[in-house]
């Protein structure tokens, strides 16, 4: 294959995939975008306490259709479930550990009792295999907030170990300037399913060890390799140890290259919508729980910052473009001011690839679903309106060559009919 057939041809396959699909406004595709949000863990009250209960496990993902890998989990989904509550609430979490790794859970942005921080020997002692650990706070302070793990943290998030903690303010000043009527928590992250596998295995066969050397009662502070003070571990290194860090030891001599980009665990085409109607206003939490920038841009609008980290902004500003850094969150406004299917993207198209393959990634579309029926074309045909004869589109002449686009890619009377459902 020559330049010239290659760049057809991979002209052919983005145009046939970058487009989102012809039923977004069905009944269908509504209730499976309903899959694609992050889901609400549920709580029951004990006393004052909002009790709720997460554990850990080996899990199975799909982040686009047709690629699975074995990862690590919250309640079996990535994200993990959303843990909503209201400011000044008693929170109690039982955490599980249903895994042969060491866990722990860090509440990222609360203000946590400092034994209930998720460090482990630092705060506490890692969550062993087969063993539970109560975490207890209260909910504040009010906002866009996460959870992940803090033991082996780089491979840990990596492997998708994190999930939403929004703490709700009865009397939300944001709601005050801006009455939006939807709102939606997008969870971004980043993976290298090469580096999870190998570290996973690697920590598996690890804990296999340090589990045999416990049993035997010779665990021991080189084999947790963590030190009371740098003179401890400068005596075990003279007396031969060696440094988890040092290259004969290292697993993985490479740090992670994510190779897949998630918004709430799902890749393009398998994203999340935004829905939203002419008028309205949406609100969409932002949270960046990978190690990746994400430089999310919104075609057709601006939308309003309204809250860093969690803290409403005194003055609002406007933006299309706003880099979403490790560890950060804000929260916007949409005002539906542009009726239409919108792209909103990483502007950064290396992370709109799957596996290195572009159109992927951090892909998703803002829909209004109020669109007049005289719009409503791309759900007639194929998904792209270019490739449709009857779009109507005013000041536009199909080109009736056969070599067009609509030729070359379906034939004269071959484009696929897609129907709405109810």
């Amino acid at each position: 294959m020559d330049r010239r057939d290659f760049l057809t041809t991979g002209a052919i396959s983005t145009a046939g995939m970058v487009f989102f699909p012809g039923n977004l406004l069905a009944g269908k595709a509504k209730r499976i975008n309903k899959e694609r949000l992050v889901k609400p863990l549920e709580y029951k009250m004990a006393g004052d306490w909002k009790e709720f209960e997460l554990y850990i496990d080996i899990h199975v993902h799909e982040p686009a259709p047709g690629f699975k890998y074995h990862t690590l989990a919250f309640n079996d989904m990535i994200p993990g479930p959303e843990i909503r509550v209201q400011a000044g609430d008693k929170v109690r979490v039982k955490f599980i550990n249903k895994t042969d790794l060491n866990h722990t859970i860090h509440w990222h942005g609360i203000y946590v009792p400092w034994r209930m921080d998720g460090v482990p020997f630092v705060t506490q002692l890692p969550v062993m295999p087969n063993n539970e650990f109560i975490y207890e706070f209260i909910a504040e302070p009010e906002g866009t907030h996460f959870y992940h793990c803090h033991w082996g943290t780089l491979m840990h998030m990596q492997a998708g170990m994190f999930g939403s903690l929004i703490v709700e303010n009865p009397d939300d000043p944001v709601k005050k300037k801006f009455p939006y009527s939807r709102e939606y928590t997008l969870v971004y992250s980043s993976h290298d399913t090469n580096y999870v596998r190998e570290e996973m295995n690697g920590m598996l066969e690890r804990m296999k060890q340090r589990s045999y050397l416990m049993k035997k009662g010779k665990f021991n502070h080189e084999q947790w390799a963590v030190f009371d003070n740098n003179e401890q571990l400068a005596e075990s290194i003279a007396n031969g140890y060696i440094p988890p860090y040092a290259t004969s030891r290292r697993s993985n001599s490479e740090l992670p290259q994510a190779n897949w980009f998630t918004v709430n665990g799902k890749s393009y085409p398998a994203t999340p919508y935004l829905f939203i109607k002419k008028d309205e206003m949406i609100r969409v939490r932002l949270i960046n729980a990978g190690a990746e920038t994400h430089n999310l841009h919104l075609h057709g609008h601006d939308f309003w910052m309204v809250a860093d980290d969690g803290v409403p902004l005194e003055h609002p500003w406007k933006r299309n473009t706003v880099p979403l850094n490790p560890g950060k969150t804000y929260d916007i406004i949409i005002e539906g001011k542009n009726r239409g299917i919108w792209t909103f993207h990483d502007h950064d198209v290396r992370k709109v690839t799957n596996n290195g393959l572009y159109p992927g990634g951090n892909l998703l579309a803002l829909v209004y679903d109020d669109l007049p029926e005289d719009e409503l074309i791309i759900t007639k045909h194929s998904g792209n309106p270019m490739l449709n004869p009857n779009a109507g589109m005013k000041g536009m002449k199909m080109n009736k060559n056969k070599n067009n686009m609509k030729n070359m890619l379906f034939g004269e009377d071959k484009l696929p009919k897609i129907a709405l459902d109810e």
